[in-house]
């Protein structure tokens, strides 16, 4: 498993807004470079079997129009594929639709810079108590997930170990310090750092139980 500070600082986490038809939305932005070229890192990110090792178990037709299911998680439908560069799909959990775009940018002929831009109309009531970390933590444990597999690409997805790490010390660790990545990314947007912090705080104890 990579160094839980090392993963964190590896990271480049933004925040902003876009207007929408439907209103104002949040736009949440992390992006990390891995040292593999862009058409394998495009395979790993739009192959079932890929996918599988590194983030959760998906099904359906992984391409433009078709539909997608991560196992006990999210769903949605493709809207836009330009490989190896981009692709576009709705996220849709818990009755709520945002959207996520990848975007793969080669930095060399073997490093590849991976970007994924979540953009979400946000309740107040839960955006006021948890902010960007509730779910910047998840995409963070992703991109982690994501440089563990090109680490190792031949290794299976090991879920008792992941489950176990998630409650280890080093786990916890991992997600106190996304937590507070991502109140530092909110407070470089404006916001006020007192309440963001305070945010961060809420953020981790929902994310381990304390």
């Amino acid at each position: 498993m990579i160094d839980a500070k090392e993963q964190i600082s590896a990271v480049r986490r933004t925040l902003g807004s876009r207007v929408l038809e439907a209103g104002e939305a949040r736009v949440l932005t992390i992006s990390q470079v891995y040292d593999t070229g862009i058409d394998d890192l495009w395979e790993v990110v739009t192959t079932a079997e890929r996918i599988g090792r590194w983030f959760l178990p998906v099904s359906g037709d992984l391409r433009e129009g078709g539909h997608y299911q991560f196992e006990g998680q999210a769903g949605g439908t493709i809207s836009r594929c330009d490989k190896p560069r981009s692709y576009a799909a709705t996220w849709e959990f818990g009755g709520n639709v945002s959207w996520i775009e990848v975007r793969l940018t080669p930095e060399t002929a073997d490093r590849t810079r991976f970007e994924l831009e979540h953009v979400a109309h946000v309740e107040d009531e839960f955006a006021d108590q948890y902010g960007p970390g509730a779910v910047g933590v998840g995409w963070d444990s992703g991109l982690l997930g994501l440089a563990n597999h090109l680490a190792d690409p031949g290794a299976p997805r090991d879920s008792e170990a992941i489950a176990a790490w998630t409650v280890s010390s080093e786990g916890r660790e991992f997600m106190r310090l996304s937590s507070e990545a991502w109140a530092e990314a909110d407070i470089a947007a404006g916001a006020d750092p007192e309440r963001a912090r305070k945010q961060a705080a809420q953020t981790y104890a929902a994310y381990t139980g304390g």
